[in-house]
Parts: C-alpha cells; sequence; structure tokens
C-alpha cells in the first residue's frame, strides 16, 4: 500500500464523483483506479451526479477524502453547493479536491471556498496519489480512529 504504516487498521477511504450534466468520465475512472491501486477504498458514484447526492454518499459512506471532477464549465455553482452542503451537515472536515478542465482565473474562488486542492490536465498520478494521502491521513489523525 502506498506510504501506509501498519498501525492503520482500516484503509483511508474515498469518493469519487462527476458532478453535473457532464458524461465524460475517463479521467475520473483512471484517478479512482490508480487510488485503488495505491490501497485506498474508493467509492466511484458514476456520472451526472448533483452536489446532495455526493455530500450524502460522503456522509454515509464515512469517507476520508472527496474528489470530484468535472469538465462540463459547471464547477463554480457545483463546487459551491456541495462545500456549502458538506457545512450544513457538518461535515466540512472531509477534505475535498476537484480535478478537470477549470480555468485558471477560476482557482482563486474555489480555493476559498475551502477546496483543498485542484489537479488541473497533465498533473501526475503520484502527485494525486500523494496529496490525497496527506489529507486522508490528517483528517484521520484528527477523527476517531
Amino acid at each position: 500500500m502506498f506510504g501506509m504504516t501498519t498501525t492503520v487498521t482500516k484503509r483511508y477511504k474515498v469518493l469519487v464523483a462527476k458532478l453535473g450534466l457532464d458524461g465524460h468520465d475517463r479521467g475520473a475512472k483512471v484517478v479512482a483506479r490508480a487510488l485503488k491501486d495505491a490501497g485506498f477504498e474508493v467509492i466511484y458514484t458514476g456520472i451526472r451526479q448533483t452536489p446532495e447526492q455526493v455530500v450524502e454518499a460522503a456522509i454515509q459512506e464515512d469517507v476520508d477524502v472527496i474528489g470530484v471532477s468535472i469538465l462540463s464549465g459547471a464547477h463554480m455553482t457545483l463546487m459551491a453547493r456541495l462545500m456549502e452542503l458538506l457545512k450544513e451537515y457538518g461535515a466540512d472536515d472531509i477534505p475535498v479536491f476537484l480535478g478537470g478542465t477549470i480555468p485558471i482565473p477560476d482557482l482563486p474562488k474555489l480555493y476559498e471556498m475551502g477546496i483543498r486542492d485542484i489537479f488541473l490536465p497533465g498533473t501526475s498520478l503520484n502527485t494525486i496519489i500523494e496529496k490525497v494521502f496527506e489529507a486522508a491521513k490528517e483528517r484521520r489523525s484528527k477523527s476517531r480512529y
């Protein structure tokens, strides 16, 4: 397993989601598979998810990290709603990552919303795995595990 020690009794759990009407999920599936191969438990929600569905699944599955892929251009609206719902349900301690085709001028606003990190096209799978691992480890160290 990637960087995990024998003291971890439960694998880190990541929810990977495609928000909005975008049906292009190849990138999300590649990232989900890489995370799984690295030792994470991965829940892939499939395409055309609403922020409500993603937050509900994240809470129900008790995930350590949420990863969202968006290529449709609706990232500002959808991510604002997702972050709002996490706060509303007291789950805003779950780190959220965003990947996809995101215009550079939108990055500061997305970070202000509380997005942990944003992976643009060309980000290496190793970088994604490392950052997700660190976020999951940090969250787990602060929680009941």
